[in-house]
């Protein structure tokens, strides 16, 4: 116990050990044993330990707890989930446990469920930070930012000048359209955490947000120390380019990192890299290769192929750094894409004559971290796409049971969602359309790059890359925005949208 109570934790590993030989069945020493190695990060070997303990004695709230967080530890969040349980039966008011057991609900995405056990734990500790903090970051999930940043509040307030806290304020501040004041929680963040990767990222867009591109662009380089992209970070032994050396002569690697839309999106610096006298290997989605083969003067290689031999790389989302893009020098022509003629082709006989026609997306993927400020419920659009005197197609490919039902009541709609077999596609189908709405997913990034006028459905705080209180966009001359006026006011974007289409009838 000495060695435990001194914090020697690989001199008490070794003793219990040693005194397991003796007497395997003993609870103190399992119970401890399974302790030291749950300290030292050996979760699957604490959990093993701590099963035994809790089998030695089922009385144990420590022992049962210890391995619920050891279970949790191990990501089998659902075994934690029922240790948890176990031990509040002993305990039922035990906030630390009751935070523990939100934790596990969380990171199983079990919402509704995470936040009543961080409510149930303030209840019993209203002084837990930890539980203040979490109950933020599940009322974020719920979309409650306003909600999240008063839980955060809360929290500053019993631990001042946090620097995750104060980062999360930050981001709640954003989510509200408010990034002035997310700057300043930010840069308090950091001057406490002067490494903080978080903070440094969050910054980045708060900036961008605002069209402050030199400090963005810089800022947003800390994504590749942030753990929401630990594992997206390409490891290769050349060297990565940032606009620092010349280029003639040699091959460069430019690789997607991020979504289908940040690829569409910042592809246009490809061709930019190639004029600087560069060989250019473009590394994408393999969704996205057909359409991206259009380009002249650059390779095109799906995700997970083999790579041919270069001298230089950079992520995409990082060349707007590496060309020092501002505000005023985005590049960006009316179209830098086109749809392959043989797609044009059949789709052109599959639509037959007649128009004008528009098409819709109305929301993206569910799997979306942002999915529910971004998406729009079909039912809300039903009215206009039933009353529009324009043709309308839906080039929806992920259709959920609730937007499936509200199709089946749209008969005069043309489903070709299940027919879009890849970007191509998509592309293709776009290019005979008149006009295109879209939510902030990648349609709307397509549209935008093949130059077609495309109305951009926004919720009212949107992505960094649309700025702010506009109605256009440096990144795409074809588009239109159409901006929440209030938090979730849906409605009011498809009132002045059903304005904006229906000068196309004619």
């Amino acid at each position: 116990m000495g060695a435990l109570q001194d914090g020697h934790l690989e001199k008490a590993e070794k003793l219990f050990t040693a005194i397991l030989e003796y007497c395997p069945d003993h609870f103190d020493t399992l119970h401890l044993l399974g302790y030291v190695k749950l300290q030292r990060g050996k979760n699957l070997e604490a959990v093993g330990f701590l099963a035994k303990a809790v089998k030695a004695n089922a009385g144990s709230l420590d022992a049962a707890s210890n391995l619920g967080l050891a279970l949790h530890n191990a990501g089998q969040f659902a075994e934690a989930i029922a240790q948890y349980r176990n031990a509040l039966a002993l305990s039922p008011r035990h906030p630390e446990i009751l935070y523990n057991l939100g934790n596990a609900f969380l990171a199983l995405d079990r919402i509704t469920e995470a936040l009543a056990s961080y409510d149930e734990a303030l209840v019993h500790n209203p002084s837990h930070v930890g539980a203040r903090v979490n109950r933020g970051n599940t009322l974020l999930r719920f979309n409650r930012p306003a909600d999240a940043l008063e839980s955060y509040e809360q929290a500053l307030a019993l631990m001042p000048e946090h620097p995750q806290i104060l980062t999360n304020r930050g981001h709640a501040l954003r989510r509200l359209d408010r990034p002035q004041e997310a700057l300043a929680s930010l840069a308090a963040a950091i001057g406490k955490s002067p490494d903080f990767p978080e903070a440094h990222f969050e910054l980045a867009l708060a900036h961008l947000t605002l069209g402050d591109f030199g400090a963005g662009w810089k800022a947003y380089e800390w994504r590749w120390k942030t753990n929401a992209f630990a594992d997206k970070r390409r490891s290769f032994r050349q060297p990565q380019w940032l606009g620092d050396v010349s280029l003639a002569g040699k091959t460069v690697l430019l690789h997607a990192e991020q979504g289908f839309g940040d690829t569409l999106q910042f592809i246009r610096y490809a061709p930019l890299v190639a004029s600087r006298g560069a060989r250019v290997i473009c590394e994408v989605q393999g969704e996205l290769t057909s359409l991206l083969s259009q380009f002249e003067n650059l390779e095109i290689v799906a995700k997970g192929g083999a790579l041919p031999p270069f001298d230089l790389h950079c992520p995409l989302m990082s060349l707007p750094f590496a060309f020092g893009t501002e505000l005023a020098s985005v590049p960006a022509q009316m179209s830098y894409l086109k749809a392959p003629a043989d797609r044009l082709a059949h789709w052109r006989e599959r639509l037959g004559e007649g128009g004008p026609r528009v098409g819709f997306v109305w929301s993206g993927s569910s799997a979306h971290k942002n999915d529910a400020n971004r998406s729009i419920p079909l039912a809300k659009l039903s009215r206009l796409l039933a009353e529009l005197p324009l043709r309308c197609v839906s080039l929806q490919r992920e259709l959920r049971e609730a937007d499936r039902e509200s199709l089946r009541g749209l008969p005069d709609v043309i489903d070709l969602g299940p027919e879009l077999a890849d970007f191509s596609d998509t592309a293709a189908v776009i290019s005979l359309l008149d006009v295109v709405v879209s939510v902030d997913t990648a349609v709307a990034h397509l549209a935008g790059s093949l130059g077609k006028p495309v109305v951009i459905l926004l919720p009212h705080a949107a992505d960094f890359r649309w700025l702010r209180g506009r109605d256009d966009t440096p990144w795409y001359p074809s588009a239109k925005l159409l901006r929440q006026s209030a938090f979730g006011d849906w409605d009011g974007v498809i009132a002045r949208l059903a304005g904006e289409l229906s000068g196309r009838a004619g």
